[in-house]
């Protein structure tokens, strides 16, 4: 799902483009809602699937607290430091959390993919280790915004 936005058709990402940008990307930015309905934003690493964003938080957190009280989630994924090279992503919707808390490796199927994707994409592992402080979220986004104004130049 794509949000209309100002000049969305000449900078947003095409489909391909935003499964590669986000697989390229390491590093996002995780925005939340406290109990006094101020948002709290920190960065944490994750995975794309194609489908849903996988953080891998740690269950004593801020973030996972506000989270487990309130599952309104946003996520941004930036990169580029010149005007002209900005592009990013935007995703926001509920967070879902999947699997045991906190992450011991017991068997989840719907874990075994995300799983695979952030110990290759993180440490360059083949399977992910555990320890017994992370859990996942899955953030099946219910709206994407997306730019690259690296695009401005060519029109």
């Amino acid at each position: 799902m794509a949000v209309t936005q100002r000049r969305g058709r000449r900078i947003m990402m095409a489909p391909e483009e935003l499964d590669t940008f986000l697989a390229e990307q390491r590093t996002c930015r995780v925005a939340t809602v406290s109990a006094d309905g101020r948002p709290h934003v920190s960065a944490l690493w994750f995975v794309w699937d194609g489908t849903s964003l996988w953080l891998y938080s740690i269950t004593r957190s801020r973030r996972w607290a506000e989270l487990r009280r309130d599952p309104r989630i946003a996520v941004v994924v930036d990169a580029g430091e010149d005007y002209g090279e900005l592009r990013g992503v935007e995703l926001s919707g509920t967070a879902v959390f999947v699997g045991e808390s906190p992450r011991t490796g017991e068997p989840c199927p719907e874990l075994e993919a995300p799983e695979r994707l952030f110990a290759g994409k993180n440490f360059g592992l083949d399977t992910m280790p555990h320890d017994g402080r992370h859990a996942w979220v899955r953030l099946t986004p219910d709206a994407i915004a997306s730019w690259d104004f690296r695009k401005l130049g060519n029109s």
